[in-house]
C-alpha cells in the first residue's frame, strides 16, 4: 500500500498505522497540517473493503479538517482517524481504549472526537487512556454528542444558500431531498420540518426512513432516485464523493447544501455545478458546527472553565455570513464556490497570522 505517492497524500505531516492483536484494533491516524494549532478530527469506524480504501478515506478526511478549521477561524489543524472493522460486531470498550493509547502517542498533536459509528461512550472509553479527546460527557460536563450542533451549522448554511440562490428567507414549502438519516441528517430534518419544509428522504436503513415518514411526513425515496427529485435543495448527509459526473446530471435542485464530508468526487465538480447554475454550499464550512462545539470544549478544559453552549451556537451562526461572503466572492471572481472557499482557507492555514474568526 503506497502512502507517499498516494494521490490523496497532499503535504500530510504524519500518517501512523496501529494494530493491537488483543483487541483486534486496526487503525490509521492522519495529521494533515498543524500550522494553526493541534490537529482535531473525528474517529470513523467502517468496514472498509480494503486497506487502501481506508487510507484514502483518512487522507481525504484529515485534509478536509484543515480547511474546515481554517475557514471557521479556529486555532486548530486538521487530522482524522479511521478504525477498520464492523462497528456492530467488532467494537468493544477494550478496542476503544486501545485506540486511546494510539492517540496518546501523538502527545497532543492529534485530538480525537466522535464521527461515523463512534459515540460519546466511545470517547469516554478513549478518555480513560488519553486526555487528548473531546466530545466526552461525564457528570453533565463536556459537549457530548456534536451531531445537533453540526446539524445547526448545516441548516444555517443551507438557509444562506437558499436566500442567495432562490431569494427566499423562509423555509415553508421548500422542497428538500435529504440523503442519509444518521445523527446529523435526522437532526437536520427536524430543523427543516419545524420551519415548514417538505422533505424527501432516503437511507440504507429502512427503519430510519420509516421514522422520518412518520415524524416529519417525509416522502420515502430509493437510494438511486434521491438525486432525481424535483426539489429546491439537495442535502447530502451520508458519505462523500457523491457529487460526480453521473449524479450531478440527474440533479434538479438549484442548491446543494448538506452535512457529508468531501461531497465533490473531484475538485472539477465544483466547476460543473457552477456551470449548471447549482449553488454549492462548501461542505467543510457548513458542517463545521461539530468541530466548533468540540473546540470550545477543548478550550474550556485547557483554561479550567465550563463549556459554554451559548458561545458555541453564536459561533456556529456565523456560518451564515461566511457562506454569503464565499458566494459573493465566487460570483465576483468567476470561480466555483468550492474554489473560493479553498482560497480563503489556504490563505489562513498557510499564513497563520492571516487567520481571523469566521
Amino acid at each position: 500500500m503506497s502512502v507517499f505517492s498516494h494521490p490523496e497524500f497532499r503535504q500530510h505531516e504524519q500518517v501512523s498505522f496501529f494494530q493491537d492483536e488483543k483487541t483486534g484494533l486496526k487503525a490509521i491516524i492522519a495529521v494533515h497540517n498543524t500550522h494553526l494549532g493541534p490537529a482535531l478530527g473525528g474517529c470513523r469506524m467502517w468496514n472498509y473493503e480494503s486497506d487502501e480504501q481506508a487510507l484514502r478515506d483518512v487522507l481525504r478526511l484529515s485534509r478536509g479538517m484543515t480547511y474546515k478549521a481554517a475557514i471557521t477561524g479556529l486555532p486548530l489543524g486538521g487530522g482524522k482517524s479511521v478504525i477498520i472493522g464492523d462497528a456492530k460486531k467488532a467494537k468493544t470498550p477494550e478496542l476503544m481504549k486501545a485506540m486511546g493509547r494510539a492517540v496518546e502517542t501523538f502527545g497532543g498533536r492529534y485530538i480525537i472526537a466522535e464521527d461515523v459509528n463512534t459515540s460519546v461512550e466511545d470517547m469516554n472509553n478513549i478518555n480513560s487512556q488519553t486526555k487528548h479527546v473531546v466530545g466526552v460527557l461525564h457528570d453533565g460536563e463536556g459537549s457530548g454528542d456534536p451531531s445537533p450542533t453540526t446539524a445547526l451549522g448545516v441548516y444555517t448554511g443551507l438557509k444562506a444558500a437558499v436566500r442567495y440562490r432562490l431569494h427566499r428567507s423562509d423555509m415553508r414549502g421548500l422542497k428538500v431531498a435529504v440523503q442519509g438519516l444518521g445523527n446529523v441528517g435526522y437532526n437536520l430534518c427536524k430543523l427543516l420540518h419545524k420551519d415548514g419544509a417538505e422533505l424527501f428522504v432516503t437511507d440504507v436503513q429502512q427503519d430510519k426512513i420509516a421514522q422520518a415518514v412518520r415524524e416529519f411526513g417525509a416522502k420515502a425515496v430509493t437510494l438511486d432516485d434521491i438525486y432525481k427529485q424535483d426539489v429546491d435543495v439537495f442535502a447530502p448527509c451520508a458519505l462523500g464523493a457523491i457529487l460526480n459526473d453521473g449524479t450531478i446530471k440527474a440533479l434538479k435542485a438549484k442548491v446543494v447544501a448538506g452535512a457529508a464530508n468531501n461531497q465533490l468526487a473531484e475538485a472539477r465538480h465544483g466547476d460543473v455545478l457552477r456551470d449548471l447554475k447549482i449553488l454549492y454550499a462548501p461542505d467543510y464550512l457548513i458542517n463545521a458546527g461539530g468541530l466548533i462545539s468540540v473546540y470550545y470544549e477543548h478550550a474550556a478544559r485547557a483554561s479550567g472553565k465550563k463549556y459554554d453552549r451559548a458561545q458555541v451556537e453564536a459561533h456556529v451562526r456565523k456560518i451564515d455570513e461566511t457562506s454569503e461572503s464565499i458566494f459573493r466572492r465566487a460570483e465576483a471572481d468567476g470561480i466555483s464556490t468550492s474554489a473560493a472557499a479553498d482560497r480563503i482557507a489556504e490563505q489562513r492555514f498557510q499564513s497563520p497570522a492571516a487567520s481571523t474568526a469566521a
